[in-house]
């Protein structure tokens, strides 16, 4: 069950009209940070993040489930129950939820290190056409503002000069 804190964050990012996969974002963070607490483990970084997505949209966040074809048939009635359940507001299952916890607690905690997510996000992009990279890059630099832009490009002139 995500925190009171995760959920006033997913909630502020709403008001901002933040997009609902940003609202996820907080649960995703979240998930990431209890394993690195080992709080419990995952089998690989596409599970932790699975699990962020499952608890927003079991929270309420309107993050529908994916398309047919995108993913399996299985992950995709998987996010279709999650979303119903969060649109009804249901309680979750103490039972499940504990029985769910002692299995991800042997699970290794290796799977969220910073190359591990790093080689995670580099292979979901690689899925993705050139011009939806593009077309990504493009609308996250205009929801940035001048500031936001202004801090990105002192960041990646930092992470140049660290890698030459």
């Amino acid at each position: 069950m995500p925190d009171k804190k995760t959920i006033e964050k997913a909630r502020r990012d709403k008001q901002m009209g933040k997009s609902p996969g940003t609202q996820a974002g907080e649960f995703v963070r979240k998930e990431i940070e209890d394993i690195r607490n080992g709080k419990h483990g995952a089998r690989s970084a596409k599970q932790a993040i699975a699990i962020g997505l499952s608890e927003a949209r079991r929270a309420g966040v309107d993050l529908k489930p994916p398309a047919k074809g995108k993913t399996s048939e299985k992950t995709r009635r998987s996010a279709e129950q999650a979303y119903k359940k969060g649109q009804r507001h249901e309680p979750i299952s103490q039972t499940r939820s504990r029985a769910r916890e002692n299995a991800l607690k042997r699970e290794p905690t290796s799977t969220v290190s910073h190359a591990a997510l790093s080689r995670q996000a580099h292979d979901a992009a690689m899925n993705r056409s050139s011009a939806e990279r593009s077309a990504s890059a493009r609308k996250a630099s205009q929801t940035k503002g001048a500031r936001g832009r202004s801090i990105a490009a002192q960041k990646a002139a930092r992470t140049r000069g660290r890698h030459h």
